[in-house]
């Protein structure tokens, strides 16, 4: 993944309480979009639904991606 983007999801990670399903929490568990939605769909990423979009809690994408919670 290309720095730039890490960059723009750690940003998010840490200003953000729910993240786009894809591409933000796709990208970030580094697997490709369909992967991403089929892991969603088996229950392994948690979403919320808001409206038609999905998205992933950043509390739970951090703790998977072994970072350290923001400070409050």
């Amino acid at each position: 993944m290309k720095q730039s983007n890490m960059d723009e999801i750690r940003r998010a990670l840490s200003e953000k309480l729910a993240v786009p399903l894809w591409p933000t929490a796709g990208q970030a568990l580094d697997l490709r979009r369909g992967a991403t939605y089929r892991a969603a769909a088996e229950g392994s990423i948690p979403t919320l639904e808001v409206g038609r979009l999905k998205r992933v809690s950043t509390s739970w994408l951090r703790q998977k991606l072994g970072l350290d919670e923001p400070a409050a």
